[in-house]
């Protein structure tokens, strides 16, 4: 059986477990701080948790924005890819060509293919393309077949 992974930050923990808000008063805000800050932090783990919990808020902010587009740049594939699905849902435009660009890596983490979907641009195609069949996981390898059906569905629509 897999492991459950967590991040070694106990204030993550309690983030993921629902125990701490981050929106909807200034307790909140200055928690959301705090997890902006754990994107930067030392320790992968508390960075790729931390970049996902701010990646599926509903917060849309120039703030976290800005957070987003910091970790897009991040050496961590995974950390990269939550990065980019946070800006996909939030602005697709400016998430294209970090994608476009993030699918021509060597390592490439799954959240990438889901910004890929998200975006559904007809120039993500090759770099899609490229990682046919090369997922490592059957629900990889079906997500990297769903982003390529949307965006040849936007190729359609554009046709």
């Amino acid at each position: 059986m897999e492991e459950f992974y967590e991040p070694s930050s106990e204030f993550l923990c309690k983030v993921v477990r629902g125990e701490i808000p981050l929106s909807g008063s200034e307790f909140a805000q200055q928690n959301l701080q705090l997890l902006i800050a754990h994107m930067s932090d030392s320790d992968t783990s508390n960075r790729d948790w931390a970049t996902l919990l701010l990646a599926g808020q509903d917060i849309d902010t120039a703030e976290v924005r800005e957070a987003l587009l910091a970790a897009t740049r991040d050496e961590d594939a995974c950390v990269r890819a939550e990065a980019l699905l946070g800006l996909a849902e939030r602005d697709p435009i400016l998430a294209l060509p970090l994608v476009e660009s993030e699918l021509e890596r060597h390592e490439v983490g799954y959240g990438t293919f889901q910004a890929a979907h998200a975006i559904a641009s007809p120039t993500l195609l090759n770099g899609l393309r490229r990682w046919c069949g090369r997922g490592g996981a059957p629900w990889i390898d079906d997500e990297i077949n769903d982003a390529i059906a949307a965006c040849e569905a936007a190729t359609d629509r554009r046709g």
